[in-house]
């Protein structure tokens, strides 16, 4: 229950995105958020006030002069009893208004009155949301402290079209509004971290490829977790089928010397987590073609390299950060692996699992690991990775608190 407690002002502006505001209202009830919602004239064409009312269960305020709601100055009551206004999608228009302090119906009017945070989900057409005007108004709400999430790119309503304009993820937008309306700690504030998750491909022709069975899940929760402590986080993900998570910046690569280009183009930072299973080795050509089986002959040998080590590169690198970790999936020896690694790679600390295949570990939803320092092990129980996640990143905070004095 994240939201737990929190009151939300829900404005739904018309734009075909206004569909997604249903599961918004949704989510965000799942968390514990109250949501009263707020709909524009345009957004009552998309999805009705019965539908968004029932999801809520709310009243839905959608008349500046209703006599009901305006007896006892609604607007300005909708503006101040909540603790977050929410503008999910916002259209281009409605952004305008907000900018240029236009107040001609009940949206722009609650909006004008806001005194608590106001974040926005911009949905529009590519060409709208790149125009001279959205760009500045963009501009303009920034600077008055209005928070924005996306919004995304992809395929428009419109046939043909595709770009930057869809309205962020449910999902995306919760984890925004969690993080807008957290006042928990912020022992991070002002660090930057580069966290590496997911598995590398190292392809063998157009078609196949050396992996493994890596998820991404704990690299993923390690670089939320981290930005939910104030860090500034760039996730380096190879190829998943999880979302990215909201709040880091990912770059997304397939081969380890591309994971490894970018993290080193990204240091220095203060914090780096090689979650990545990156692959030991690679082909040392691959072919440009898809190798075709010759009946009668034997399988084409492969000739393997080795793959760069992006941890040790990272931890003896001239701008190290000030906190290395890194990983040590094993399948046996796990702490006689794991410190040996600790030393070989220049690391700070090692977190140690088993990934026997009877531990459900490489691409489960749970992990139990071991966190090997310098100091000693601790063995911590087993956990899903979103746990094991936010206590490691509180570790974190407390290690670079103290070696850096903070």
């Amino acid at each position: 229950m994240t939201l737990s407690g929190k009151r939300i002002l829900l404005i739904i502006s018309g734009g075909i995105a206004a569909y997604k505001s249903l599961d918004l209202i949704r989510r965000l009830r799942e968390r514990g958020a109250g949501v009263r919602p707020l709909m524009t004239a345009g957004a009552q064409q998309f999805v009705t006030p019965l539908a968004v009312g029932a999801l809520a269960a709310d009243h839905v305020f959608t008349d500046l002069f209703s006599r009901e709601d305006e007896q006892d100055v609604g607007h300005i009551r909708l503006a101040r009893d909540c603790d977050l206004i929410l503008v999910a999608p916002a259209t281009a228009e409605l952004m305008a208004k907000m900018a240029n302090g236009l107040a001609d119906d009940l949206a722009s009017t609650v909006l004008l009155a806001a005194a608590k945070p106001v974040l926005v989900a911009p949905a529009m057409n590519p060409v709208m949301w790149g125009a001279a005007a959205t760009r500045r108004n963009v501009a303009t709400l920034k600077g008055d402290g209005i928070r924005f999430i996306g919004p995304a790119a992809g395929e428009m309503a419109e046939s043909g079209e595709a770009g930057i304009g869809r309205m962020a993820e449910p999902l995306d937008i919760v984890a925004a509004a969690e993080r807008l309306l957290d006042d928990g700690p912020k022992p991070l504030a002002g660090r930057t971290a580069i966290v590496t998750s997911g598995p590398t491909h190292e392809p063998i022709d157009p078609v196949r490829y050396i992996a493994n069975r890596s998820s991404g899940r704990q690299g993923h929760a390690i670089a939320a977790a981290l930005a939910a402590l104030g860090a500034e986080v760039t996730l380096v993900s190879g190829p998943v089928t999880i979302p990215d998570p909201a709040g880091v910046t990912t770059v997304h690569v397939e081969r380890a010397e591309e994971m490894r280009d970018v993290v080193i183009s990204r240091l220095p930072v203060d914090i780096a987590v090689m979650v990545a299973a990156v692959a030991d080795w690679r082909v040392a050509s691959s072919s440009g073609q898809k190798i075709k089986k010759q009946p009668g002959e034997a399988p084409p040998p492969l000739l393997l390299t080795e793959n760069p080590d992006i941890l040790k590169t990272v931890g003896h690198h001239e701008n190290r950060p000030a906190l290395v970790v890194g990983f040590a999936a094993e399948t046996q020896s796990v702490e006689e692996n794991g410190r040996a690694k600790l030393e070989r790679k220049g690391a700070d600390m090692i977190v140690a699992n088993d990934v026997s295949p009877e531990t459900g570990i490489m691409g489960g939803s749970r992990n139990r690991v071991k966190i090997i320092s310098r100091d000693g092990v601790a063995d911590w129980p087993d956990l899903p990775k979103d746990a094991v996640a936010e206590r490691l990143a509180a570790l974190i905070a407390e290690t670079l608190g103290a070696k850096i004095g903070a």
